[in-house]
């Protein structure tokens, strides 16, 4: 069964850092790009950044970058996202999502599977 799994959302102060991960099961992620995107109440889904399937190009929003990392580790069939300096608009649910290709990309229509996302809130 194919399947992704986020973890690591939470509660954060303002300037706090979190680590998302992405796990895979059911499929080996070195193939595929990995995207994350987010959705905040009322709002669109977001890519926020994206990481090719040789770790070999990234891509950041400009909402995020300085501030996010997207990192993979094949052996461990994961991809993370780390995320410091928050700030109260990152607030969001967050999901990673796969798409069998080299390069990725920042639109959620290209990705072939998705997780159930993790909460993220940024609040004092």
């Amino acid at each position: 069964q194919v399947q992704l799994v986020e973890s690591g959302g939470g509660l954060v102060q303002p300037g706090g850092s979190l680590r998302l991960s992405c796990a895979a099961s059911g499929f080996t992620l070195d193939y595929y790009a990995i995207g994350w995107f987010r959705q905040a109440p009322g709002k669109d889904l977001e890519g926020v950044s994206c990481i090719s399937s040789g770790a070999g190009s990234t891509y950041y929003a400009d909402s995020v970058k300085g501030r996010f990392t997207i990192s993979r580790d094949n052996a461990k069939n994961t991809v993370y996202l780390q995320m410091n300096s928050l700030k109260p608009e990152d607030t969001a649910v967050y999901y990673c999502a796969a798409e069998r290709d080299y390069y990725c990309s920042p639109r959620p229509d290209e990705y072939d599977y998705w997780g159930q996302g993790t909460q993220v809130t940024v609040s004092s």
